[in-house]
């Protein structure tokens, strides 16, 4: 076996908070365990402590810390911030990757499609050094037919330290949750098919006519954490000790422009006749109506992206212009969230008055950089506009205090991550997150639908109790489909 030279210095450069330590300790002895902390509170302290000690205690000769390709930069920043070491970063050059593999290096820094292209030099890697793996927003593998899900799991043995981080386990749905687990115990606490696991655990539109199996749902969901709570941590703001401030979440209604409701009519009419079928409704919670109703979404928000003709201000941009002047005019920043890539850079010129910076998945990543870099430390640039996928994880927002969502996808994980990039440790200023929501459209289901799903994760993540759950859980967001394309008249299926 190689032995590594050890590093001269493996203390930590910073003292954890009360509850990074209380964490600490109860996982440092495991040979697998689950930090699924809430954002904002500083999972990445835990993670490199916990290596650490693995390194100093030579139980692993080097750790893999494997994140998305966005968040490397960052990790290798907190990495410096934290310890004393360097990491070795493994990235898409093979030849330099190879010089990586055979060094003597105590931390290696990736990304997770470097474990696809690297797999088969990964599992000659664990078979001579002894390696504990750190996975970084660990519900990126939450889907176990992906490919890289599939390579994690078929590596999973060979490493003999296993932790996986992410403050939204139930990413997006519950049963998000097996594939993670998966690869930390090989199936043990939660079964070892995915689909009779995924069946007892879906938030089907159902739910509000079935009280039989909304009973087995929500009887499920309560004793999700229970099966894994050996292994894991979670806290979340309310259950640590930290003050942090105030965090205010409210929607605000808006109209939409004539012509703007005009398109919208347009498009949900056409949606309408696509899911009736020989005059029978077919509302199952498929992709493809998801696909379609995120269309309505479009429109609701900005019609010019779909209709280059489109030249009038849409209705969301009168309460955006006045919550932009509100916060600007208070010597405070503010982060403007958007699900599509087209509408980010709509509002950036919109809003260039403010010196407005973009981030979304169409740009590099210097771009991308470089735009975050300015807007933490330009007076000029108050406003961030940023899409969830290029910007909701592992990001430190907290010059700004204001988060608008100018439109949300259906995704929990994309809302929660986003939201708190400036709700989190380092925040001194109370934080005001701003819903706007179309009057009369699908935004309003859209609401009722992240209410729903936010509440099962409540529930199968252990932050609430069944009594709790019980006396807030609303399934509206079935029937509302039916109002959303008018179909109140049509025969059910």
């Amino acid at each position: 076996m190689l032995k590594v030279r050890k590093a001269a210095n493996l203390q930590a450069k910073r003292p954890a908070f009360p509850h990074q330590m209380e964490a600490f300790e109860a996982i440092k002895d495991l040979p697998y365990a689950a930090v699924f902390h809430e954002q904002g509170l500083g999972k990445t302290k835990i993670g490199l402590d916990l290596a650490l000690f693995w390194l100093a205690r030579d139980i692993v000769d080097s750790v893999l810390i494997v994140a998305k390709k966005g968040l490397v930069e960052n990790w290798r920043s907190e990495v410096a911030s934290h310890s004393y070491l360097t990491p070795r970063v493994l990235a898409q050059d093979r030849n330099a990757n190879f010089y990586a593999f055979n060094s003597p290096a105590r931390v290696y820094l990736t990304h997770y499609e470097v474990v696809l292209s690297e797999r088969k030099r990964l599992d000659l890697f664990l078979r001579t050094r002894r390696v504990g793996v750190l996975l970084d927003e660990a519900h990126k593998i939450k889907n176990p037919d992906a490919e890289v899900s599939e390579a994690l799991h078929a590596l999973a043995d060979g490493f003999v330290r296993r932790v996986i981080m992410t403050g939204t386990p139930v990413a997006n749905r519950p049963y998000d949750l097996w594939s993670q687990v998966r690869f930390l115990d090989g199936g043990e606490a939660l079964g070892h098919q995915f689909a009779a696991f995924k069946r007892t655990l879906e938030l089907t539109n159902d739910l509000g006519r079935n009280k039989d199996r909304a009973s087995a749902f929500v009887s499920a969901l309560e004793q999700l954490f229970e099966k894994i709570r050996h292994f894991s941590v979670r806290e979340t703001k309310k259950t640590v000790s930290l003050k942090l401030p105030d965090k205010t979440i409210r929607n605000m209604e808006c109209i939409l422009e004539p012509r703007q409701a005009e398109i919208y009519d347009q498009f949900r009419d056409e949606l309408a006749a696509v899911v009736v079928r020989e005059g029978r409704p077919t509302l199952d919670d498929a992709e493809g109506l998801l696909k379609r109703l995120l269309r309505l979404v479009q429109v609701a928000s900005n019609p010019a992206m779909i209709d280059q003709s489109y030249r009038t201000p849409p209705g969301k941009f009168l309460a955006l212009d006045e919550l932009v002047h509100e916060a600007v005019d208070a010597g405070e920043k503010i982060v403007i969230w958007t699900s599509f890539t087209e509408n980010a850079d709509l509002l950036g010129l919109h809003l260039d008055e403010f010196g407005a910076g973009v981030v979304h998945g169409g740009l590099s990543m210097a771009k991308r950089e470089e735009a975050l870099c300015t807007f933490k430390s330009a007076t000029e640039c108050r406003v961030l506009v940023a899409t969830p996928g290029a910007a909701k994880e592992g990001l430190t927002l907290t010059v700004a205090n204001h988060a608008v969502f100018f439109d949300r996808s259906f995704s929990l994980d994309d809302y929660l991550q986003a939201q708190d990039r400036i709700h989190r440790i380092s925040q001194e200023k109370p934080c005001y997150v701003t819903n706007l929501v179309a009057t009369g459209t699908v935004d309003a289901w859209v609401d009722a639908l992240l209410t729903a799903k936010h509440l099962a994760a409540q529930l199968g993540q252990g932050d609430i109790g069944r009594g709790e759950y019980d006396a807030r859980a609303d399934y509206a967001f079935g029937e509302m489909v039916r109002e959303v394309l008018r179909l109140d008249g049509a025969e059910e299926s």
